[in-house]
């Protein structure tokens, strides 16, 4: 298997305000520790995300992929806005590892979305070989699918299946909308299940509601563009590592050989270029 989207962070107050104080977020998640959980949960690879948004973030994280063969692809973080974001796009793209960048564009208003100098950094990054990950709330999808349509040529890899309102016992019907809507878009290249069970409300998130949304998502983007991801350690809010991935191989556990190769791993391979 190979996650598609997980953090590593030294952590300090102050570099990450938005992890709660005690929580199991709450201290170091490095290359060791990274090692551990994948190993007891049987995941061979995978593919580290920006958690800051700094360019240190990205240097940090190629460091920690030096470290171990274990991270094959690092999405990192830079200045999109930025008129010389190609200075850094040209130093970060020499490095074999550097496969996208991403900014948290769950945060920003709407009007972010469509900011003439962001997308001129989003046009730079076809021409250094790198990808884009979108990280949305639902109800930013319809300023999400303005973006991609400014951008035909830029390869987009959806995180956390668009952060849905999720509930027990329903899919929301305007995430299923979107998301079709969305799916007609030929540079969304893949989506990413994972996420999910921080988007409940306390107390909820069970198994058929789950599954429910991982069969709708496969409806609607197809078994060749879905992969697992964990977001580790942001999932320990509710679960554990090794208990995501096994919930990830129950969902699939009807699905044929070739199918679960694609889900469990070469959907992400083909979407970051591992080798």
């Amino acid at each position: 298997m190979i996650d598609s989207h997980h953090h590593l962070w030294r952590y300090l107050k102050e570099d990450y305000p938005w992890i709660p104080e005690g929580s199991p977020l709450a201290q170091d998640q490095l290359a060791s520790e990274l090692e551990a959980v994948t190993s007891d949960a049987g995941v061979t690879g995978t593919v580290v995300v920006q958690a800051r948004q700094v360019i240190e973030e990205s240097d940090f994280l190629l460091s920690l992929a030096d470290q171990t063969d274990r991270i094959q692809a690092v999405v990192g973080w830079v200045p999109l806005i930025d008129e010389n974001v190609d200075s850094d796009l040209e130093r970060l793209s020499t490095f074999p590892k550097f496969k996208a960048v991403r900014h948290v564009l769950q945060e920003e208003p709407d009007e972010y979305f469509l900011r003439d100098d962001f997308h001129r950094g989003l046009a730079q990054l076809p021409a250094y070989g790198l990808s884009y990950d979108l990280l949305i709330f639902q109800r930013q999808l319809p300023v999400a699918i303005q973006l991609i349509d400014r951008q035909p040529d830029l390869a987009i890899i959806l995180n956390h299946i668009a952060k849905p309102e999720a509930r027990n016992g329903r899919i929301d019907p305007a995430w299923r909308s979107g998301m079709k809507e969305l799916a007609k878009r030929d540079n969304v290249i893949g989506v990413k299940f994972s996420g999910l069970l921080t988007e409940f409300p306390a107390g909820e998130g069970d198994f058929e509601t789950v599954s429910a949304y991982f069969h709708e998502t496969l409806e609607i983007f197809g078994s060749g563009n879905v992969m697992f991801g964990t977001d580790w350690p942001v999932c320990l809010l509710r679960t554990s590592y090794s208990d995501w991935a096994n919930t990830f191989r129950s969902l699939t556990s009807e699905f044929s050989e070739a199918e679960q190769l694609g889900l469990h791993s070469a959907n992400a391979s083909i979407c970051y270029r591992l080798d």
